[in-house]
């Protein structure tokens, strides 16, 4: 419990709940869409219980990526991964979620929303494993505070990021930050490092350059599609 005292500790779970509720806000809609069709009544007990099913599930998954995270190589894919995911963020997005089908049942609408959250929170889970960097009880915590507040705050966080653009492009540099540390953190690169490259074994060149790659990257992608999208619409 001594970890909890550092300031290292609390750093590491503000990532985690902010990466969380920058990646989850697709998922709560999705939650949304899926309990539409039921009573007042039962949409608030499909929301919970799928919702609380998710939780569990995620934070299954996301303890199992910790783990494979140790084996050499996998945090360079890791990272490249959230790299990638990270550039998404910032580049605009279709409308996607009207085929989310609906249910008049409640069962139906828990295994809805459990499915759909489990397809869509392969970003999560390994954005989430990375901001961990090892610690089950961060990523616990973490997963515990966000998730629920995703859920029930969707409205109200969708309306802030269309609002307030930066907190997008924050939460993407948050995630390119995360990758560049995590790939200098390979098993498989760090012996390496540590004889060749010595000034980056802090690793914080490594996450700034990930941070600025992801913004100069996606604001650059995003340019060259909106002109696109304009003529599309034409």
């Amino acid at each position: 419990m001594e970890q909890l005292l550092t300031s290292h500790f609390w750093l590491g779970l503000g990532t985690i709940i902010w990466v969380n509720i920058i990646l989850s806000g697709d998922n709560a809609v999705v939650i949304a869409l899926a309990a539409r069709s039921l009573p007042p009544r039962q949409q608030r007990l499909a929301i919970f219980w799928g919702a609380g099913a998710a939780v569990v599930l995620r934070i299954l998954l996301t303890i199992v990526a910790v783990k494979l995270l140790e084996f050499p190589y996998l945090k360079l894919v890791g990272g490249a991964a959230l790299l990638w995911i990270a550039v998404q963020l910032l580049i605009p997005e279709g409308d996607g979620e009207g085929e989310v089908k609906s249910s008049e049942h409640l069962m139906g609408a828990i295994k809805t929303i459990l499915v759909a959250d489990l397809v869509m929170s392969t970003d999560n889970v390994i954005a989430v494993a990375a901001a961990a960097k090892g610690s089950i009880l961060l990523l616990v915590l973490g997963l515990i505070i966000s998730i629920p507040l995703v859920i029930f705050g969707a409205t109200l966080l969708m309306k802030l990021m269309e609002r307030y653009p930066i907190i997008i492009t924050l939460g993407a540099a948050i995630l390119g930050w995360t990758a560049g540390e995590m790939a200098v953190t390979d098993p498989a690169v760090t012996g390496w490092i540590k004889a060749n490259m010595e000034w980056l074994d802090s690793y914080y060149v490594a996450a700034i350059a990930g941070a600025v790659v992801v913004v100069v990257l996606g604001k650059w992608l995003a340019g060259r599609k909106r002109p696109e999208d304009t003529v599309d619409k034409d």
